[in-house]
């Protein structure tokens, strides 16, 4: 496929050098639905993905069933998962699931071990696995540190005046229970800064909440 090879190219530019496989792996590409389970923990590795479109939310569960979000994929990214799956020889440590329609390319692991012997890909890996350490120091930092209020009221802002979304799912994004979730968000309406409806909630005092979502 001339395109994907070309989208490839373009989201990817590390790979220019690595010439002829690219062909063959682009003709290899995946399609993936929205929901679509890409890996879970616990699995063996099954490929280094490249995300050509769609996006990608990569969590890890407790086990009592909470999940915690730890970061999400989009195009021209990579996955700090799978990359230290594939560094290490281990199982995956997280779960992969499409939050929308994707299209991607999965680099089988010893090719991807044979690109690694390339210094422009091989930088390209490690520069962004870098990034990703670093977003998942600073989320750390978030979930150790900030008062789940802030992080809620946060988590409802920049979303519009209403958001279809249940209270569990708010809890798995905040890596917290339901049952948390919802008594904070009761408190919130009662202060007058949301109203709550059947899988919605409505922002009624934008301002409010962003007060409590950058308290110190």
């Amino acid at each position: 496929m001339p395109e994907t090879l070309a989208d490839l190219l373009h989201l990817y530019p590390a790979l220019r050098p690595l010439g002829g496989e690219l062909a063959a792996l682009a003709a290899q590409a995946i399609a993936a639905p929205a929901g679509t389970i890409l890996f879970t923990e616990n699995d063996p590795c099954r490929g280094f993905p490249l995300l050509l479109e769609g996006e990608v939310r990569v969590s890890r569960s407790s086990p009592d069933g909470r999940s915690l979000e730890l970061y999400r994929i989009v195009p021209g990214e990579v996955c700090l998962a799978s990359s230290a799956c594939l560094f290490r020889s281990q199982p995956l440590s997280a779960q992969a699931v499409t939050t929308r329609p994707a299209r991607l390319l999965l680099v089988p692991p010893p090719t991807f071990k044979a690109w690694l012997a390339q210094p422009v890909f091989r930088d390209f890996v490690l520069g962004l696995y870098a990034e990703r350490m670093a977003d998942l120091t600073a989320l750390v930092d978030e979930v150790a540190f900030q008062k789940l209020d802030r992080r809620l009221a946060a988590a409802l802002l920049g979303h519009g005046p209403e958001l279809a979304v249940t209270h569990q799912e708010l809890a798995n994004v905040l890596g917290t229970v339901r049952e948390m979730v919802t008594r904070l968000l009761r408190r919130f309406e009662r202060e007058g800064w949301i109203e709550l409806a059947r899988e919605r909630i409505r922002i009624r005092d934008g301002a409010a909440l962003r007060r409590v979502a950058e308290a110190g």
